[in-house]
């Protein structure tokens, strides 16, 4: 998942920019890759500002929740925090834009540039 902020920054120049959303789409399709977007326009998450990667397996309590701060990075493991961040999770994940809207929106800011 990844918002559309992430989307719209550009690094290295209009070309570098185009690629770097060019190889979203393309690694998109495999299989085992799915894309969703969080558009500007979705107000439930408008105060979520942080980054955060949820690295999640088969076997639940060895899940971990990286949140990245003005002082480094966090690694959280608890049983207890990790719910509320599956929650979180979860709940990101079912208003964010399926994976086919998602190729949309970022093909079409590629095609902007």
């Amino acid at each position: 998942m990844v918002h559309e902020a992430a989307l719209r920054i550009r690094v290295g120049g209009r070309a570098v920019s185009k690629a770097q959303l060019t190889h979203i789409l393309d690694v998109s399709e495999a299989d085992h890759i799915t894309v969703h977007v969080i558009p500007f326009d979705l107000d439930e998450f408008a105060d979520v500002t942080a980054a955060m990667v949820y690295a999640g397996g088969t076997v639940p309590r060895l899940d971990t929740v990286v949140r990245d701060g003005p002082h480094g990075s966090l690694f959280i493991e608890s049983e207890a925090q990790l719910a509320v961040y599956r929650t979180l999770f979860r709940r990101v994940e079912e208003a964010s834009l399926d994976p086919e809207r998602s190729r949309d929106l970022i093909y079409r800011l590629a095609k902007e540039l």
